[in-house]
């Protein structure tokens, strides 16, 4: 068996993702929506003993929380593979972030309306590494809605940085989410150093 230079033999092309934001944005919901695998959720269950630790104002309704990772994956034809990574949003775990975003092509930072505030740790912290990212406002039902340029006001987002609406929920909406990302991180890359986009 020739294990040369053959086409048939090449591995795919990994393409990695983080998907971010606050506690009860969606992530997990994201990531279950698009992976065309069932995805790994490190789930627990929220108890009394978080209750002083883990704000649920606006997401009463939550149950669980994801403590790791959640991840999933999505096949683009035979040579590229997306692996996503839903990341913790709870500041307790986010000694975790530095090793998934290792490798990254870039993030989704899902934006709650009823808690904006909850996206400025994943904001901050991408706009750190440098990571390309974009922000998608997740349409809860009942939530107050927004026009994105408020949102993009609210956050002190640069005015290059995307920002979509969508419904996690939603394999289509989720997505166009991920499609938005790649074409910015893209176009980033084939920007010459120094200049702006």
């Amino acid at each position: 068996m020739d294990f040369g230079r053959s086409d048939r033999w090449r591995l795919p092309t990994a393409i990695k993702i983080l998907i971010a934001g606050g506690f009860g944005a969606g992530k997990t919901t994201m990531v279950g929506a698009v992976s065309e695998t069932r995805p790994l959720r490190t789930e627990e269950t929220l108890t009394d003993r978080g209750t002083d630790v883990d704000d649920t104002s606006g997401v009463e309704a939550k149950r669980t929380t994801t403590v790791a990772m959640d991840f999933g994956r999505i096949t683009i034809r035979d040579d590229y593979m997306l692996y996503l990574f839903g990341t913790p949003g709870q500041e307790r775990f986010w000694f975790v972030w530095d090793e998934l975003a290792l490798g990254a092509l870039g993030a989704v930072i899902l934006a709650d309306t009823r808690r904006l505030a909850d996206c400025f740790p994943s904001v901050d912290y991408f706009e750190r590494r440098g990571t390309p990212f974009v922000v998608a406002v997740n349409c809860f039902e009942g939530a107050r809605t927004y026009e994105l340029a408020e949102v993009r006001m609210a956050l002190g987002l640069d005015p290059a940085v995307p920002i979509v609406m969508c419904d996690a929920r939603r394999r289509d909406s989720s997505r166009e989410v991920l499609i938005s990302l790649v074409e910015h991180a893209m176009k980033l890359r084939a920007m010459p150093v120094g200049t702006t986009p």
